[in-house]
């Protein structure tokens, strides 16, 4: 090998050698950048975990955050059942449950969201607004406080089931009782 060809050899080495750290380098920190995250993600999904243990236990709705205690009790059946907690075993969903019914037991139940908002449309000859009931509910139960999309639907929930009716007059949606013969 001449020279020249070894020198140009050695040369295009060291170039390659370059290239390759620094690539080993802007790898080294796209990893750091992607550590970083999944730092993040995991201390995000273990304040969640923390959270739902925290509330997994208590029989008392009182203590849950307040759209849980609006739902019915159909609702709270119905998503437990999807998600991650459908992973528990059978033995954890019955401890549950008898949790659940001794403390329904042991404390008096608030009334059902929609018994409220049918009492609070009884009141009234004409239709209602979701919003002036949601209005009404709070004035009257300061205790609860559902959200308005939780009224509205509990409201489509009562249409559903044939109990109220619901009327659209332009472009707002308001409600009334049905009148008690045409019901069951």
């Amino acid at each position: 090998m001449t020279n020249q060809s070894s020198a140009a050899l050695r040369s295009r080495l060291v170039d390659q050698a370059a290239s390759d750290l620094e690539e080993n380098r802007r790898r080294q920190q796209k990893l750091t950048e992607q550590i970083a995250v999944l730092k993040q993600e995991e201390a995000l999904l273990t304040d969640i975990l923390n959270l739902a243990q925290r509330y997994e236990g208590f029989a008392d709705p009182s203590r849950l955050p307040e759209q849980l205690q609006d739902e019915p009790v159909g609702a709270k059946a119905k998503r437990s059942s999807t998600g991650t907690h459908a992973r528990r075993s059978d033995s954890g969903k019955a401890r549950a449950g008898d949790r659940a019914k001794a403390g329904a037991k042991g404390k008096s139940r608030q009334p059902l969201l929609g018994d409220l908002l049918l009492e609070l449309l009884g009141k009234h000859d004409g239709p209602r607004l979701a919003k002036e009931l949601r209005d009404e509910l709070l004035a009257d139960h300061p205790d609860r406080n559902p959200t308005p999309q939780v009224v509205r639907n509990t409201l489509e929930s009562l249409v559903a089931k044939g109990r109220i009716e619901r009327h659209k007059q332009q472009r707002s949606v308001m409600y009334t009782v049905v009148e008690s013969g045409s019901t069951d």
